[in-house]
């Protein structure tokens, strides 16, 4: 066990972060994936899907 925690540390003692062009990647997945979550859940069949749970769940039946 450790052993293989000090591979594990040795591993990552050389990585001292994200460069800016890792950022840069980052920052455009990240906006990318934000877009198209957006049309997702901005479509109408989600609204629709929400719309009829919201109903439903204030609708009371006796």
């Amino acid at each position: 066990m450790n052993q293989l925690i000090h591979e594990v540390r040795a591993a990552l003692r050389g990585d001292d972060g994200m460069s800016t062009a890792e950022y840069a990647i980052g920052t455009i997945a990240a906006a990318a994936f934000a877009a198209v979550l957006y049309a997702v859940v901005s479509g109408d069949s989600v609204t629709n899907a929400l719309t009829g749970i919201v109903q439903r769940a204030l609708t009371v039946s006796f």
